[in-house]
Order: C-alpha cells, then sequence, then structure tokens
C-alpha cells in the first residue's frame, strides 16, 4: 500500500486559488457515452462521462485540467474512440456536476475511489481489463497517484502538459511559496515518478507559457519506467496543444495504448 502523504498545505486558500477554477456544467451524455456519479464521501459524488468505442477496447481514466469540465470531451473524445479506444473522463469536487468544493487533499484522495469504482464498471459490463491512466496539466497529479498506487493494475501512463513540482508551478505563476512554507521541490509529482514502472509517455507543448516544458522533461527524466517516451509538440502552448499538434499528439497516444 502506498504511504499516506499529507497535502494539506496546499489547501491554503492563497495556493488554492490558483490551482482550483470550478466549473459547474449539468448536460446530457452524447449519444455513445454514459454518465456516472462516484461516491468519494459523504453526500459526495463525482461526476465522470465514459465515452466507449467497444468492450474489447482498451480504456483509458483520464483527469482533465484546470478549468476544463467532462462535457468538453464531447468533441474530442470522439477522437479517441475513432482509434479505438474507450475514454473515461472524470471531474473533481465543485467541477461539473459534481458536488463539494475542490482542495488538492481531497483531489488527490478521491482519485483511488474514482480508479476502483471505474475498474468496477469495467468489470460488471465485461470490458477488457487493458487499463490505463491519463492526466492533462491539473491532472497530471491525480494520474500520477493512480500509476503510484495501482501500476499493477494498468498498462501505462499517460501524461499531458503536466508539472514536476507544485513550487516550480507556483513561483512561475507569482506566488511567494517560502511565506506558505512549501519547502520541497519534488513535491508532489517528481518523488512518485521515481516509483512508477510501467510504460510512460510524456506530452508537453514546446511553448507552454503555464507549465513550462521543463517541468515535463523533469517528469520523464525521473521516470523509473524502462519504456518511456517524451513527446514535445512544436510551436504549441498550453491551451492549444491538441490543435496546433493534433497529429502528432494522437500518433503518439495511438502507438502508446495499440501498439
Amino acid at each position: 500500500m502506498a504511504e499516506q502523504v499529507d497535502y494539506s498545505i496546499l489547501d491554503q486558500p492563497e495556493v488554492l486559488s490558483f490551482i482550483f477554477f470550478p466549473r459547474k456544467d449539468v448536460t446530457e451524455a452524447p449519444a455513445n457515452a454514459s454518465d456516472y456519479l462516484i461516491p468519494v464521501d459523504n453526500d459526495v459524488s463525482i461526476s465522470c462521462r465514459f465515452y466507449v468505442h467497444s468492450q474489447r477496447a482498451p480504456s483509458t481514466i483520464y483527469f482533465h485540467g484546470n478549468g476544463e469540465v467532462v462535457s468538453d470531451y464531447d468533441h474530442i473524445a470522439p477522437i479517441y474512440t475513432q482509434l479505438g479506444i474507450n475514454l473515461f473522463v472524470a471531474d473533481y469536487r465543485g467541477y461539473g456536476a459534481s458536488q463539494g468544493r475542490p482542495t488538492f487533499s481531497n483531489m488527490i484522495s478521491d482519485a483511488p475511489a474514482i480508479f476502483k469504482a471505474f475498474v468496477d464498471i469495467l468489470n460488471e459490463n465485461h470490458y477488457s481489463n487493458d487499463i490505463l491512466v491519463m492526466g492533462r496539466s491539473l491532472g497530471s497529479a491525480s494520474a500520477i497517484e493512480i500509476a503510484h498506487r495501482y501500476q499493477k493494475q494498468l498498462k501505462g501512463l499517460i501524461i499531458e502538459s503536466g508539472f514536476a513540482s507544485v513550487i516550480n508551478l507556483l513561483l512561475h505563476l507569482g506566488l511567494p511559496t517560502e511565506s506558505l512554507g512549501l519547502k520541497d521541490a519534488e513535491f508532489p509529482n517528481l518523488a512518485k515518478m521515481r516509483t512508477i514502472t510501467i510504460p510512460t509517455l510524456i506530452i508537453h507543448g514546446e511553448y507552454d507559457s503555464l507549465i513550462p516544458a521543463t517541468e515535463g522533461k523533469a517528469l520523464f527524466k525521473n521516470a523509473a519506467s524502462s519504456n518511456k517516451n517524451l513527446v514535445i509538440i512544436p510551436d504549441a502552448e498550453h491551451t492549444d496543444i491538441m490543435l496546433v499538434g493534433m497529429e502528432r499528439y494522437f500518433k503518439a497516444i495511438k502507438q502508446f495504448i495499440l501498439v
């Protein structure tokens, strides 16, 4: 069992205002998708949407970026399903149709509950046990937590536009970390990457001004997997990485998951 880590230092109001921008959204799932509300705490459930290609296809549990909600993937998920990949997108507390208020601590503690429920959904409906986890931006922390805890159940880990060090990220965004007591430059993602030995794919935009490409490179360098790949999308920023580098982006994902 993975060691419990105290994330409460990141739950200070000054930090949370930099990390989370929750957005409520309640929409009906498109024809090829189903919605789930996954209980994570008393009177708190997380909204998730499962876009399906087939029962035999590999399935990826996906933790999205800040300011996004699951319905934003109604137009992106078809690319995954056309490639032959099932995509299960999870919100955070306070996002989409989810209850509660987001903190860093509950984002991390909710991830295992969401993952376990996802595995149950797959098993109950006789899906393939080829499972991957992917995280974009903020979602890199949830995805790395899942890979750190459950890598024996996973085929691989994909991180897109992820961060290695929350201190480096907050400093980059202009928040003075010393006054908040944040000191560990490897916290929370970098140290965990050294424990993850499953195949790993890191994708990052060359000119990402929100989470610099140096963060993605640090994640790649410290990944313990002997099967790892780093894809830098030329000329891409944080928000346009899929648009600018769509062909290269999805080619890398297809090769990683399906080959």
